[in-house]
């Protein structure tokens, strides 16, 4: 049970609001426009996206504050459209409002080319992991590609699908990629590289990348 403030004057103008409805006991949930089973590829979707910003939270925790100002700022940032990101999957309304906008996209990517600049260059595939946050960064990253491959099954059903969503979580795996780099960079400690890789990076970018 959880206090939010009303017009109410008992108990001081404080109403206690249940954080359970029970609506959901047969299964089903409500989205933005509608109900849907619990499984319903939507809400695994936007289901996925919240585990995404879970992590980043796990992330924020383990930073250094002095070492990574500018990276704390980003990721609260990606928080917040992350949030946008999950009301959008999650809206099926015939008056569709999106939240998340395309100057998210174009900032993940000024972010990856800067953090490409940043670190050491990069010629093979490496081993996730090298410091605590750069790990959890790699967590994140992988769940973000889950999200993505969910919202690309969501649109072969015909729903609606916010594009701008699949963009945006395509260039977040990518700035996780770039940002773990970072991290252990500026930690001083050296990215393992995967032992039977080929060289499949050039400029610190896919070889297969236009």
């Amino acid at each position: 049970m959880v206090w939010i403030k009303s017009d109410n004057q008992t108990n001081g103008g404080w109403e206690a609001m249940r954080l359970y409805t029970r609506t959901g006991d047969k299964g089903k949930t409500s989205i933005i426009g509608g109900r849907v089973d619990k499984d319903d590829i939507r809400v695994e979707a936007y289901g996925t996206v919240d585990e995404v910003n879970c992590f980043v939270g796990q992330v924020i925790t383990e930073l250094d504050h002095e070492i990574f100002k500018d990276v704390l700022a980003d990721l609260e940032k990606i928080q917040h459209e992350l949030f946008d990101c999950g009301g959008d999957l999650a809206n099926v309304s015939d008056k569709v409002e999106h939240k998340l906008e395309k100057e998210a996209i174009d900032y993940l990517e000024k972010k990856i080319d800067e953090y490409i600049q940043e670190a050491p260059e990069l010629e093979r595939f490496i081993l996730p992991g090298g410091t605590k946050p750069a790990a959890s960064i790699h967590i994140a990253r992988t769940v973000t590609r889950r999200a993505e491959r969910l919202v690309v099954s969501l649109m072969k059903t015909g729903e609606k699908t916010p594009e701008l969503a699949l963009k945006y979580l395509n260039r977040l795996s990518d700035y996780f990629f770039a940002l773990a780099r970072v991290v252990n960079y500026r930690l001083n400690v050296k990215d393992v590289e995967y032992v039977r890789s080929a060289k499949v990076f050039r400029d610190g970018k896919r070889k297969d990348e236009k």
